[in-house]
């Protein structure tokens, strides 16, 4: 089987007016440079003729393949779908809705096989989007995201990105976790993670599939994907610590308390304030500890505690 030099995924949902000069386009782009390709179409529960469109593109041109969903789960599972039939060396996703420009997949292209990068995000350093509902709430959705991954980039919901074909193969996605695919590659070992300024096209045909929902969520996924990255094999040292820490500050307000009632006989010790403060603590930091250990104990149950990404082994015998 021959290898392919690029796998174009494509998440969708109600895309019947652009997938047609999508197809195209993206046809052009890889015959100009020569490119072995094969793009794959996910179909997310759409509910015009987005999948009879992928049907006829897919008899005109054998590169063309497609994925249906049965309804929809989002794009973080179309990706993932998509990632799992891959078989390109270089992976490129992009939106359906033409906003992405195929122009900017050799460009993409070289960043990964010549200038040695796990993952490349587009930039839209000009966009053409809503200010209020869709450009001020990514500036600080981006903005939390590079305070708490460490990543330096100015766009990770940019749906341009170009993936060595291991990246792909490694990770998982789910949830809304499409917007952070650069911490989940971080957080697999893959570091060199680099930004291309990329042309952010004005939609031509549909409607955004934006809504303030997936905001919300987006942060909610953040927080998550950080605990996990950090503590997933070690949930002890996340609950333990914090466990802990309350703990000893409640053991220490009633120690206090204990020793004023007995040696300088104060009373209605059990009226004050701080001494369900006392209470409170010891009881929270009780609950922390040992939602740790019930967590440790599961993470060492489990079938995958010992899944490690092994990069390279030798082994002369």
């Amino acid at each position: 089987m021959q290898q392919l030099d690029i796998s174009v995924v494509v998440p969708l949902k109600n895309e019947e007016e652009s997938l047609p000069e999508l197809a195209a386009w993206i046809a052009r782009v890889m015959e100009e440079n020569n490119f072995s390709y094969e793009v794959w179409m996910v179909d997310d529960g759409s509910t015009d003729e987005s999948w009879l469109v992928i049907q006829r593109l897919a008899a005109e041109n054998p590169r063309i393949k497609g994925i249906k969903f049965q309804r929809n789960y989002g794009k973080s599972a179309a990706l993932n779908e998509g990632f799992r039939k891959a078989q390109g060396n270089v992976v490129i996703t992009m939106d359906a809705d033409l906003q992405d420009s195929p122009d900017e997949i050799p460009g993409l292209y070289s960043m990964i096989v010549n200038d040695g990068y796990d993952l490349v995000s587009g930039w839209k350093k000009v966009r053409y989007d809503n200010t209020l509902t869709k450009n001020i709430p990514s500036k600080l959705f981006n903005w939390a995201t590079v305070k708490m991954s460490g990543i330096k980039l100015h766009d990770f919901n940019c749906g341009l990105k170009s993936y060595r074909k291991k990246v792909v193969k490694t990770i998982e996605v789910y949830g809304e976790m499409h917007r952070y695919i650069p911490v989940i590659a971080k957080w697999s070992g893959f570091r060199k993670i680099g930004e291309k300024v990329v042309e952010h096209r004005k939609r031509k045909y549909g409607s955004t599939k934006f809504g303030l929902e997936r905001f919300i969520n987006g942060f909610l996924d953040l927080a998550s994907i950080t605990f996990v990255g950090r503590f997933g094999k070690r949930p002890m040292h996340f609950f333990g610590a914090l466990g802990t820490l309350f703990f000893l500050l409640g053991f220490i307000i009633a120690a206090y308390l204990a020793f004023a009632k007995i040696f300088f006989l104060q009373y209605k010790m059990t009226e004050r304030p701080i001494f369900f403060l006392a209470l409170l603590l010891l009881i929270i930091g009780s609950q922390l500890f040992l939602t740790g250990f019930i967590a440790e104990m599961v993470g060492r149950n489990a079938p995958e505690r010992n899944a490690y990404l092994v990069e390279e082994t030798l082994d002369n015998t």
